[in-house]
């Protein structure tokens, strides 16, 4: 398995985190490829790197349904 340097990553809060500690989910960007993903209660925690190929799918069937 592959691992990556996310020490300089640029996580961003989910726009549908409520801010009051309640269920976050942060992703990162700048790391080519993928799209490594957190919880934001937990941001030393484990971290899963998605393809950004997925990911872009993922978003955009999420899109579609209106979610």
């Amino acid at each position: 398995m592959r691992e990556y340097d996310l020490t300089n990553a640029h996580w961003r809060k989910s726009s549908y985190s409520d801010g009051n500690g309640g269920n976050c989910l942060e992703v990162a960007h700048g790391v080519p490829g993928v799209v490594p993903v957190r919880d934001s209660k937990v941001p030393d925690g484990a971290v899963l790197v998605i393809p950004a190929s997925a990911w872009a799918a993922f978003v955009g069937a999420v899109r579609a349904a209106g979610l």
